[in-house]
C-alpha cells in the first residue's frame, strides 16, 4: 500500500477510536511513528508542542502536520480528511438516535466504560511525552544519572511550575510563549 493510502487508513482508524478528544491521538500517533517511521517520538513530541500552540483541534492539527512531512500536500489533506470523517459520520448517526436512547441503561453503561479507558490512554500518552522528553533512554540506563536525564527540560518544566503556582491567574498563552521563547534561546 502506498504512503497516502496508509496515512488514509491510518487516520480512518485513529479518528474512529481516539475517543476523547486530540490528546486520545497521541498513542495512535506514537504507533504509526515506531511502525512505518514516519517520525521520531523526539518529531511526535514537537508535533504536540505546535500543535497545542496552534489554532484548531490537537488532533486535526497534528493529522495535518503528519499528512504534510508524509506525503506533501495532497498528504495533509488526505490525512485531514481522514480523522475528521469517522466522527461526524457517527455523530450524524448518533445525532438521529441520541434522543430516544440517551435514557436507556446500556448506553449509559457504554459512556460509563469509555470515560476509564480515555482516561488510561491520555495517561499513557502523556506518561509516554513526559519520559521522551525528559529523559535520554537512547543513552541507556548505564550511561549514568548525568547522562539519562535531559537536565534542560527538567529545568524549564519546574521553572515554568514554580511561575504558574506564584501567577495563578497567569493566562495559558504567557506561559506557551515563554517555554516556546526558552526553546529557542536555549535550543531544547
Amino acid at each position: 500500500m502506498s504512503n497516502l493510502g496508509l496515512l488514509i487508513w491510518e487516520f480512518l482508524k485513529t479518528g474512529l477510536f481516539a475517543v476523547g478528544g486530540g490528546l486520545a491521538t497521541i498513542p495512535f500517533l506514537n504507533e504509526m511513528g515506531m511502525q512505518y517511521g514516519w517520525f521520531t517520538m523526539e518529531t511526535l513530541s514537537t508535533m504536540i508542542a505546535v500543535s497545542e500552540s496552534t489554532p484548531g483541534p490537537i488532533g486535526i492539527n497534528m493529522a495535518t502536520y503528519v499528512g504534510y512531512s508524509v506525503a506533501g500536500p495532497g498528504g495533509a489533506v488526505a490525512a485531514t480528511l481522514s480523522i475528521v470523517t469517522p466522527s461526524i459520520v457517527v455523530i450524524c448517526v448518533i445525532a438521529n438516535y441520541f434522543q430516544k436512547f440517551k435514557n436507556a441503561k446500556i448506553v449509559k453503561m457504554i459512556f460509563a466504560g469509555l470515560k476509564p479507558a480515555v482516561v488510561g490512554f491520555i495517561a499513557a500518552a502523556c506518561l509516554n511525552l513526559f519520559v521522551s522528553t525528559l529523559m535520554h533512554l537512547e543513552n541507556g540506563l548505564g550511561s549514568g544519572i548525568g547522562n539519562l536525564f535531559n537536565w534542560k527540560c527538567i529545568f524549564l518544566l519546574a521553572v515554568l511550575f514554580a511561575v504558574k503556582r506564584k501567577f495563578s491567574k497567569l493566562h495559558p498563552i504567557v506561559i506557551i510563549v515563554a517555554a516556546a521563547a526558552a526553546g529557542i534561546v536555549f535550543s531544547f
